[in-house]
């Protein structure tokens, strides 16, 4: 188990950094570790990523998870959600049992006390990606199946971006405090996301690529409009993208990422769109 605090940095000393520093800022790797529940706590929002990979026995958050949000257990004033894109999963919340597939999401809302990690068969093991945010009410725990998902499909092959969103933690899907989250799969060819880029300085959103093959990666674009850096992100990796930073890349192959937001509002459209000719 490894627990990481990422702090909020303003882009005058983000623009100052070098590859590395960069990288260790706004990258996340190692989250899904076999047989591990690695958290990664972020100022951004408070927002927390962490990833469950459980194998002969199950994962649970610890006393650890607790004293690093000053509560007597982890989601005590916090709400949950999660996708797995591992094997076949279950997940136990205060003794209720969520049997999850292949990118299926569960909800789970504050005050929930106990919550366990498994995976159905170990050798096929589950890949729980979880974020965690601070929540001021309690919402009811809900399994959301892929197909129970908003799916909204964006883009063209003529811009190399077609590519399907699947809304899981929406307002259009179920209420939650602030946490919104969800999924987006390109199809064979595409391969840019987000683009034309946008920002919302009223919430930070987190990246986490998967089913990328281990020859390929993403350059992931960050920073202000007038003044872009990027990152090379492989398989499995997160971005913490602050308020003020664009959110876009290209892989060198399609690809799939789960995002997630917290902040101000959960509006899906707020959103300060930035011009082509813009980005520099």
């Amino acid at each position: 188990m490894s627990i990481e605090t990422r702090y909020a940095i303003h882009w005058r000393e983000a623009e100052t950094f070098d590859t590395e520093a960069l990288r260790e800022n706004f990258l996340v790797p190692g989250l899904l570790v076999p047989g591990a529940l690695n958290v990664t706590y972020t100022h951004y929002d408070r927002l927390m990523l962490a990833g469950a990979v459980p194998l002969g026995e199950p994962l649970a958050f610890t006393e650890a998870h607790a004293r690093l949000v000053g509560s007597e257990h982890h989601l005590a004033r916090r709400e949950l959600g999660l996708v797995n894109i591992g094997g076949p999963g279950r997940i136990t919340a205060d003794g209720t049992t969520f049997d999850l597939g292949f990118q299926d999401a569960l909800y789970l809302g504050s005050g929930t006390a106990d919550v366990t990690f498994a995976s159905v068969d170990p050798a096929n093991p589950a890949k729980f990606y979880i974020n965690t945010a601070p929540a001021h009410a309690r919402h009811p725990a809900r399994h959301i199946t892929k197909e129970a998902a908003k799916a909204v499909p964006l883009g063209s092959q003529e811009t190399a971006n077609k590519r399907t969103i699947f809304q899981y933690l929406h307002p259009d899907v179920l209420p939650t405090c602030q946490l919104v989250m969800g999924l987006t799969r390109l199809e064979s060819g595409s391969v840019w996301n987000t683009m034309p880029a946008h920002t919302h300085d009223r919430r930070m959103e987190a990246y986490l690529y998967f089913e990328l093959p281990e020859n390929a990666f993403t350059v992931h674009l960050m920073g202000r409009p007038e003044a872009t850096r990027h990152l090379v992100v492989r398989n499995e990796e997160a971005i913490v993208s602050p308020p003020w930073s664009i959110h876009c890349g290209a892989g060198t192959t399609s690809y799939a990422f789960i995002w997630s937001m917290a902040g101000d509002n959960q509006a899906f459209t707020d959103m300060d769109m930035i011009a082509m000719q813009d980005l520099r």
